[in-house]
């Protein structure tokens, strides 16, 4: 036999060093490497890797086990076969800082909680201060009832206080509140408000629309530095749900500006952003405001942009306002308090923002606001045609004339959907809505049958894609109703609508929505498979990693 000495094997051991050496040059660096999982690329063709690998913010590798053995990567996760899906995009959210005056009222299980919030509060700041809340909702609360101006009363006897509902719809007011703003049965309303009475005819608390503005108007407002804090943390807070974009749907000039001073000092922390710039209903003051804002829709870079123009065409359902072709279930003469313009000036306002090289999205909710803003679009587009505008409407919740849908697909118009609704205020549908109207609410397999481009989102009722992926795929409410089962998505369907069908949106295909290569690092790592569960599973899911350009940016 022959034998190696220890000079044999020294040489041997640099031989082997060497080649392990070169071996190494020959991989390529990376930042990140997800490994042993299933990725999911909302590509045209829905493709599955088990790998990606990420430096400087892109997508520089995807493939199958021999993926680790191409990179060098700074850190390797093992997905031990969990599921990877880009970030979601929210494309209808309405994120804010919170003043010290604010209760928060999601998730409540009875009105004695939510009078026991508003008392803590008004020990806080003492006698005279207003307090105002939000997310309250009768669905959620064991009472099934809204709480009134008596509950109100009880709960803060020294301060004036308004609570708004969850989808900001509808407010609920305390008597102080009521005569600080000098409201009565008669008060004159902005159009589309409403001032409930009870059976006596007394006012009972409950304004809806633009009645609370009314009341709000009264409430001081917060310092920028008071809300900012609170601002940036619930901006972050979205990055926990997997939230990696969002289109922020309305804000003033002013609203913008605290945007860019956020973002300034925060990019890259904070999911991107498109902020849409809400205008008011009157045309010269709209089209005035456009040409002082002075930009127009894209402007800005891949962490903060400006979005579509922001306008109501009608009210909601949260507040039974929505604008409709035919009456409310049980209510003959109620068709909802729209239009909240006439079609004249909704068309002065589109053709103006359209001229400007605004993409428009609109809100429009019941059917009779859908046609009308419709119509007035496709006169618009007729005269003045441009290109790829993307133009869209913002919730889309009673089922238009199919002549209107046909119109959107043949104009290129799309929608903003939210499919947490068809969960969230099942109740108001059921009460409101009869028949076919009632079993297509927040459609999404008929707009896309007549070739309609739907993306999907939340509109706080709640945050989270993973409550919208769940209706979405089951259209199961609060309830435990399913309504409208035809209108149903495949869970790779929901998925690509809040991905990238959701990017369309806001003309960043190129950049974001799916994984491919050169894309924007943005990346979701799922507890469970979507794509296999029982879809009624779906909101047992955890975030369990969300990466940001790249970056690990929560971990549970």
């Amino acid at each position: 036999m022959k034998r190696t000495g220890i000079g044999g094997l020294a040489a041997a051991a640099l031989v082997c060093a060497a080649a392990a050496q070169a071996q190494a040059q020959e991989r390529e660096p990376a930042d990140l490497l997800l490994h042993n999982g299933k990725v999911f690329t909302a590509d045209a063709l829905l493709t599955t890797y088990s790998a990606v690998a990420v430096r400087d913010g892109r997508i520089v590798g995807l493939g199958w086990g021999d993926l680790a053995g191409r990179f060098d990567a700074e850190r390797t996760i093992d997905l031990a076969g969990r599921l990877v899906v880009p970030g979601f995009i929210d494309t209808h959210v309405h994120v804010s800082g919170d003043a010290e005056r604010w209760v928060d009222l999601a998730g409540l299980e009875n009105i004695a909680a939510l009078k026991a919030r508003v008392t803590r509060k008004a020990e806080q700041l003492g006698a005279g201060e207003w307090i105002t809340g939000y997310g309250w909702s009768e669905d959620e609360l064991a009472e099934q009832r809204r709480p009134l101006r008596w509950d109100l009363d009880d709960a803060a006897p020294a301060n004036p206080v308004i609570l708004t509902r969850a989808g900001a719809h509808s407010s609920a007011a305390s008597s102080l509140a009521l005569e600080a703003a000098g409201l009565t049965p008669d008060t004159e309303t902005p159009p589309g408000g409403i001032i409930e009475v009870d059976d006596e005819g007394r006012m009972n608390g409950i304004l809806r629309e633009g009645a609370q503005y009314l009341v709000s108007r009264l409430v001081p407002d917060a310092t920028a530095e008071e809300l900012r804090a609170s601002f940036v943390e619930n901006l972050r807070g979205l990055l926990a749900l997997g939230i990696t974009s969002v289109i922020q749907a309305g804000v003033d000039i002013e609203g913008f500006a605290e945007w860019e001073t956020v973002y300034a000092a925060h990019a890259g922390e904070l999911p991107r952003a498109a902020v849409q710039l809400r205008v008011p209903p009157d045309p010269p003051l709209a089209i005035d405001m456009l040409r002082r804002f002075g930009r127009r829709t894209g402007d800005g870079d891949e962490w903060l942009r400006v979005g579509a123009v922001k306008f109501f065409v009608d009210g909601g359902f949260s507040g039974a306002a929505a604008w409709t072709l035919e009456p409310y279930k049980g209510q003959p003469d109620y068709y909802g308090s729209g239009p909240l313009i006439d079609e004249a000036g909704l068309l002065e306002i589109s053709r103006a923002a359209h001229d400007m090289g605004w993409q428009l999205g609109f809100h429009a909710i019941g059917d009779a606001a859908i046609k009308m803003t419709i119509d007035a679009w496709s006169r618009m587009l007729e005269a003045a045609p441009r290109a790829d505008h993307r133009h869209f409407l913002n919730h889309f919740t009673v089922t238009p004339p199919a002549e209107t849908m046909q119109r959107m697909a043949d104009w290129n118009i799309h929608i903003a959907q939210q499919p947490n609704f068809t969960f969230t205020i099942d109740g108001r549908y059921a009460e409101h809505l009869a028949g076919e109207r009632y079993q297509t609410n927040n459609p999404l397999r008929t707009p896309m049958r007549h070739g309609v481009v739907v993306a999907l989102g939340s509109d706080i009722l709640p945050f989270g894609p993973l409550v919208g992926l769940q209706a979405a795929v089951t259209r199961r409410g609060m309830s435990g109703a399913v309504v409208g089962p035809g209108e149903a998505l495949t869970m790779p369907e929901a998925l690509v609508g809040y991905t990238r069908v959701a990017a369309h949106l806001t003309f960043e295909e190129d950049e974001k929505g799916t994984i491919e290569l050169g894309k924007l690092a943005d990346l979701v790592v799922l507890s469970q498979d979507l794509l296999t569960i029982d879809p009624e599973r779906t909101t047992e899911t955890e975030v369990d990693l969300t990466v940001l350009g790249g970056r690990v940016v929560h971990e549970r």
